[in-house]
C-alpha cells in the first residue's frame, strides 16, 4: 500500500513537471519591455493586437510646449510605436543619457502603463513605469553592492497640527551599532508629493548609500517630511484610506507648515542620535518645499548652516497672511548676520520658475547674503533635482 502511494504521489509530480514543460516549451515567449541596450537605446513592445494605435510619452523624449495653469511649460513629447504580423508593438530610442526615465503608453488614445514592467512609481495622482540607463550619473541612483542605510517609516505627535503625522527617514549603514551623533538633513517635496517622494522618485536612500560609500559625502541621516500639513501620512497611509492624492490641499504654502516645522526637529533630536546644533542641521527642497526651506531657514534664522533651493518657489501668495511671512528681508539680514556655510541654489533654464528665483538673486546680491549658484539644463523635473541632491549632499557637514 505504501508502495502504490509514493508511485502515485511520484507519476503526479511527473504529470506536472511535464505539462510546465510543455507550456514553455509551446508557450509564447516573454515579452521584454523597456529593452536597454549596450548603445544606450532602449526598445519597448507592447502586445495589443486590436489596437489601432500605439504610442509612448515619457521624459526621455523631446519636449514640447504646453500651457498649463503655472504658464507655458515643456512636457515630454509622444512617439509612436510600429505593429507587426502578429500584433506585437515597438519601439526603439535614440541613444539616452545616464538617468532614471519614467514614462507611459497610450493604447488608442487610453493612457496606461506598461504591462511588461513591473517598476512603476507614483508622483501625486499619476503613475509611471521606470528605468535606468547606467553607465554615469545615474549608476548614483542604483542599489550597487555598497553599505546600505535603513528606511524607516515613523510617526511623531505634531501638537501644531493637533495629529500624528508620519516622516521618513534614512539612517547610513553603521548607524545602528555606532555610539557617534550624526548631522540631520531635512529634505523637503514639492507641491502635491508627500514623504514618499524623495525616496521614490528622488532615490535618495540610493544616492546617500552611494556617496558615502565613495567618501564623497559625510554619513548623516535624512529627515523627509510631508509638507502638506492637513494629511496625516502620505494618501493611503493614514486614516482617511484609499484617497485619491491632490496637487493641493489645506494650507498649503500659508505658513502653517514652517509654523509647526519645530514639532519635527523636536521628534528627530529626542529618538536619534544627532548633532542637535546648528551645524549639524541642513534644510533643502525642490520647488514648494525650496519655497519652505528658504521661510524656515529665515524665520528660525540662526538654526541651520546649510540651506539648499532647488527651483524654488520664493514669494508668498498675496492673498495669503501668515506671521512666517512677515519682514522678510529683516529676517534674511538676520539669518546672513547670524552666519552659515552653505546657501545653495539651483534651477534649471527652462524652468517656469527661472524668473522668480532670479529676481531673488537680485535681492540677495543686493543685501550682499552670499550664495552657490548652479544652473541646469531642463525645467522642473526630478532629472535635475536628483542632480542636485547628489550636488550638495557632498558639500554638507564639511
Amino acid at each position: 500500500m505504501k508502495k502504490q502511494l509514493l508511485f502515485i504521489i511520484a507519476l503526479l509530480v511527473m504529470t506536472n513537471i511535464n505539462s510546465f514543460a510543455q507550456q514553455a516549451l509551446w508557450g509564447a515567449a516573454p515579452i521584454i519591455s523597456p529593452e536597454v541596450k549596450a548603445d544606450h537605446t532602449v526598445t519597448f513592445r507592447i502586445q495589443a493586437a486590436d489596437a489601432d494605435s500605439v504610442q509612448i510619452t515619457g521624459d526621455f523624449l523631446p519636449t514640447v510646449k504646453m500651457k498649463t495653469q503655472w504658464g507655458v511649460m515643456d512636457v515630454p513629447g509622444k512617439a509612436n510605436l510600429t505593429k507587426d504580423e502578429k500584433g506585437l508593438w515597438t519601439f526603439t530610442s535614440q541613444p539616452l543619457e545616464s538617468d532614471l526615465y519614467s514614462y507611459t503608453i497610450i493604447v488608442d488614445g487610453f493612457k496606461t502603463t506598461d504591462p511588461n514592467n513591473v517598476y512603476i512609481i507614483r508622483d501625486v495622482a499619476s503613475v509611471f513605469n521606470v528605468f535606468i540607463v547606467g553607465g554615469g550619473k545615474a549608476d548614483l541612483y542604483q542599489v550597487n553592492k555598497v553599505p546600505h542605510g535603513s528606511v524607516t517609516r515613523r510617526w511623531y505627535d505634531s501638537p501644531g497640527n493637533v495629529m500624528p503625522r508620519r516622516v521618513t527617514i534614512y539612517t547610513p549603514a553603521g548607524y545602528e551599532t555606532s555610539k557617534e551623533k550624526y548631522p540631520v538633513l531635512y529634505l523637503l517635496h514639492g507641491m502635491g508629493g508627500d514623504e514618499e517622494a524623495w525616496i521614490a522618485l528622488g532615490r535618495t536612500s540610493q544616492i546617500l548609500d552611494n556617496l558615502i560609500a565613495q567618501g564623497k559625502a559625510k554619513p548623516m541621516i535624512v529627515v523627509m517630511t510631508n509638507g502638506n500639513v492637513a494629511q496625516e501620512a502620505a494618501p493611503g497611509e493614514s486614516s482617511l484610506g484609499f484617497t485619491k492624492p491632490s496637487m493641493q490641499m489645506d494650507h498649503t504654502m500659508d505658513g502653517k507648515f514652517e509654523e509647526t516645522f519645530p514639532d519635527v526637529i523636536k521628534f528627530v533630536e529626542s529618538n536619534y542620535r544627532v548633532k542637535a546644533e546648528k551645524s549639524g542641521r541642513a534644510i533643502a527642497g525642490l520647488s514648494m518645499g525650496g519655497y519652505h526651506s528658504l521661510h524656515i531657514s529665515r524665520y528660525y534664522p540662526n538654526t541651520f548652516d546649510y540651506v539648499g533651493l532647488f527651483s524654488a518657489a520664493i514669494i508668498p501668495n498675496e492673498n495669503v497672511t501668515s506671521k512666517v511671512y512677515e519682514n522678510i528681508d529683516q529676517t534674511l539680514e538676520a539669518q546672513m548676520k547670524n552666519g552659515y556655510k552653505l546657501y545653495w541654489i539651483g534651477i534649471g533654464k527652462t524652468d517656469f520658475l527661472y524668473k522668480n528665483v532670479e529676481e531673488y538673486r537680485a535681492k540677495l546680491d543686493k543685501m550682499g547674503m552670499k550664495y552657490t549658484y548652479v544652473e541646469t539644463e531642463g525645467g522642473h523635473t526630478w532629472t535635475n533635482w536628483r542632480v542636485y541632491l547628489s550636488q550638495i549632499a557632498p558639500l554638507l557637514f564639511k
